[in-house]
């Protein structure tokens, strides 16, 4: 049974860094576009930020020049170092990895930025 696992979420103050993990358990097999979104309270899940198996990256306009995307396709996870970091950037962060045959999600970890 395939999972994806998250880490790295927390407190951090208005200016601070975090960097989120996601790893993949079990025999996900070829994973193609690997990528973060986050839901904050009362909003809907947006697109923060994707990578392709090539390392071609995707970026919300939101989060451009503060948050990079990376990826390990031999360990089979996906990074977002999140820098500047600003009080709207408060969500539930959820890793999300495509196969050919099924999207994966994480279970979500939390981001707050407040003083």
């Amino acid at each position: 049974q395939v999972q994806l696992v998250e880490s790295g979420g927390g407190l951090v103050q208005p200016g601070g860094s975090l960097r989120l993990s996601c790893a993949a358990s079990g025999s996900i097999g070829i994973i193609y576009p690997m990528g973060w979104y986050r839901q904050a309270p009362g909003k809907q899940r947006a697109l923060v930020a994707t990578i392709t198996r090539r390392g071609t990256t995707n970026y919300a306009n939101s989060v451009t020049g503060r948050f990079t995307i990376s990826r390990d396709n031999a360990k089979n996870t996906v990074h977002l170092q999140m820098n500047s970091l600003k009080p709207e950037d408060t969500a539930v962060y959820y890793c999300q990895m495509s196969t050919s045959e099924y999207n994966y999600w994480g279970q979500g970890t939390q981001v707050t930025v407040s003083s």
